[in-house]
């Protein structure tokens, strides 16, 4: 078995993560809660405001997910660590990147090596040389959004709790996810129609955000930019090869499942590899078990994306009236096993 990771190292990458109850039982599953623990921080509560910090809904978390269990966030770059030395590190090919990969299970890399698998596991991101050699099918979707993400310290920014969302006009948002050890994790979006940033300084855009936005786009001059996407292939597997997390379905980060159903996946993968010994088989059963829940997620982020591009005064009406039972009815079927 090789893992092959395109990083040259295993440095602090990235940013924050939310990791919702079910994220969360996954990795208890997988056998590193115990070491997530040590590292992230509880969230007991989310919060929904617009952006002159009126509130719009708030609810305990516990409420959303009830005996699933909590839900915490933690920084990419820990999350990242736990899972890294959760295997063995002789398996794991760094600064390895996969250039195709033949039906026969051949993989060529970027240096010109080769081998031979029994298995290919595309774990390779949206833009998937797995998929893109072996799948076909169309793109990823361009969702019309576009997000910056950051770490900034908080130790001197009073109002900062849990997980808050801050809502803006045309279909702006401004979240914060405390991490602990004053860091909070800050993730923006807008509305745009073209993939590429903003020639000027993207916070302008958020100019007229009230409460700790001000203080904490301060810190933000160097924040992470993406397009956002989605997948439209629903096909994972064919003999000798499945696709994984984004590399299977990218999606909207309404709400926050991309990581958690990557996990998942990773999780049900092993179990039905484990309980049918032909691969063939155990393959289709994958792709049984993981279709119909991740068609409800691909669901609720559009129902969400549309939800929060309501004429402001009429989004903010719902929220108030039924933000909790919204959030609710979202998740309710991810309460279940994988």
């Amino acid at each position: 078995m090789d893992v092959v990771e395109r990083r040259a190292d295993t440095g602090q990458a990235g940013t924050g993560l939310y990791l919702p109850a079910n994220a969360v039982r996954t990795l208890q599953s997988l056998g590193v809660g115990d070491e997530i623990d040590k590292r992230a921080e509880p969230v007991l509560w989310q919060r929904l405001h617009d952006q002159h910090g009126h509130p719009l809904a708030e609810f305990e978390v516990s409420r959303i997910w009830g005996g699933v269990g909590r839900s915490l966030a933690i920084t990419r770059g820990d999350l990242h660590e736990v899972l890294r030395t959760a295997v063995d590190s002789t398996a794991v090919r760094h600064d390895t990147e996969v250039s195709s990969v033949t039906d026969d299970g051949n993989v060529t890399f970027a240096d010109g090596d080769t081998c031979t698998y029994d298995l290919v596991v595309g774990a390779d991101g949206i833009n998937s040389t797995v998929r893109r050699s072996l799948f076909g099918g169309p793109e990823p979707r361009f969702l019309g959004q576009v997000c910056w993400r950051f770490i900034a310290d908080d130790t001197e920014i009073p109002g900062l709790t849990d997980w808050t969302a801050r809502l803006g006009s045309k279909g702006r948002t401004f979240l914060t996810v405390q991490l602990g050890a004053g860091r909070v994790y800050c993730y923006a979006d807008i509305n745009s129609p073209v993939i590429t940033a903003p020639v000027d300084d993207w916070r302008t855009l958020f100019a007229d955000f009230d409460g700790p936005v001000p203080r904490l786009l301060e810190q933000g001059a160097d924040a992470y930019f993406a397009a956002l996407y989605e997948s439209e292939n629903t096909v994972w597997t064919r003999p000798g090869a499945v696709l994984i997390g984004d590399a299977a379905h990218a999606f909207s980060p309404s709400m926050a499942q991309g990581g958690a159903m990557a996990l998942e996946d990773g999780l049900v993968l092993a179990d039905t590899l484990t309980a049918e010994p032909d691969v063939t088989t155990a393959l289709a059963a994958f792709q049984a078990r993981r279709a119909e829940r991740v068609a409800w997620v691909v669901a609720q982020n559009h129902r969400r994306d549309k939800a929060r591009n309501l004429p402001t005064l009429l989004r903010n009406f719902t929220l108030r009236r039924a933000g909790e039972r919204l959030f609710k009815a979202n998740h309710a079927p991810l309460h279940a096993l994988p």
